[in-house]
């Protein structure tokens, strides 16, 4: 048998040549298995690094087929899903956190205005229908001067009740499409603020309210024209919600950061459970005594202070009247 060999030619002094060599045989025998161990080890590194990296992979692709998934959901129409976030703190969690809070705002945002336009709706078909019912009423048959001049004053109750809540919607409208624009202009506060009381002074004497106010002279930076708007939402409120003969308190002050403005009454003041909605729209808290009333006061003049950067607030409780405090800053 053939072996292979190691051979190595050494040349003496004197000219001979010696031919010296050993078998290999063994060491190539153990080269061989040590090159199956390598290669077997390799492989077996190999399957485990495929399947590793897949498992990496599928594990981080995982959040985008959710992400994915929820968003085809929702873009189908249901808006209550959202992206289950098992890790926040990578980017991917941060991001279907982000996507989740906007998923939110549109659910809230496609809720308010189906509510919105149910209200609306609402609230335009009772002038609508009192309209229709004394027209045909007055038409069944003739009537005389007086009865025809009943049906076109409740007629025109209605009319112009159809008029302030148009009005107030389209109010709306142009503060949420940002069409009514801040007409900005150094002005007195407190001096507006005496316009107002003097305006809805004979509103206020008609139920025997008094009006107390405290207004220091406080420069502003704002729109008067909506910032009037909003004091007299507040007084009219105040008045409608009072009791007879009660108490309106007016004050005005200005700290380092802020301008307060303070409406508080002597009122049946508002329900722990209504308080979370006084500024939504169309609502009312107390529903069998707001005839005539669109509910969109409180929601507009929160509007026009959002717009100026500044904050409303209520605080109340039944029987001791409601304090509204807007917050404007300097």
């Amino acid at each position: 048998m053939n072996y292979p060999r190691r051979e190595c030619f050494v040349t003496t002094p004197p000219g001979e040549t010696i031919l010296v060599g050993r078998s290999v045989a063994q060491e190539m025998i153990e080269l061989r298995h040590t090159s199956l161990k390598l290669a077997g080890v390799g492989g077996i590194i190999l399957v485990l690094g495929l399947a590793g990296g897949w498992w990496i992979a599928a594990r981080a692709i995982r959040p985008v087929q959710d992400i994915s998934a929820t968003a085809s959901k929702i873009s189908a129409g249901d808006l209550s899903q959202r992206i289950d976030v098992a890790d926040t703190d990578s980017e991917l969690g941060q991001l279907a956190g982000v996507l989740n809070s906007t998923f939110a705002r549109l659910d809230s945002a496609f809720a308010q205005q189906t509510r919105f336009t149910a209200d609306a709706a609402h609230e335009l078909r009772t002038p609508v229908s009192v309209m229709l019912t004394q027209t045909q009423t007055a038409l069944a048959r003739e009537r005389n001067s007086a009865e025809y001049r009943e049906t076109i004053e409740a007629c025109q109750r209605a009319t112009q009740r159809m008029r302030r809540l148009i009005e107030s919607l389209l109010a709306l409208a142009r503060l949420d499409a940002g069409h009514r624009g801040i007409q900005r202009t150094r002005f007195d506060l407190a001096r507006t603020m005496r316009d107002c009381i003097e305006a809805i002074t004979p509103l206020a004497a008609e139920r025997g309210i008094s009006i107390e106010s405290e207004l220091g002279p406080v420069e502003c930076d704002g729109d008067a024209e909506q910032l009037a708007q909003v004091i007299t939402n507040l007084l009219t409120n105040a008045i409608h919600y009072n009791k007879e003969n009660g108490l309106i308190r007016v004050a005005l002050e200005q700290s380092d950061d802020a301008t307060l403005l303070t409406v508080s009454d002597t009122g049946h003041g508002i329900s722990e459970e209504d308080l979370p909605h006084i500024f939504e729209r169309f609502y009312r808290a107390e529903k069998s005594r707001s005839s005539g009333r669109t509910g969109l006061g409180l929601s507009i003049s929160k509007a026009i202070i959002d717009q100026h950067g500044g904050t409303i607030e209520v605080s109340s409780q039944p029987g001791a009247g409601a304090r509204f405090v807007v917050r404007l800053p300097r």
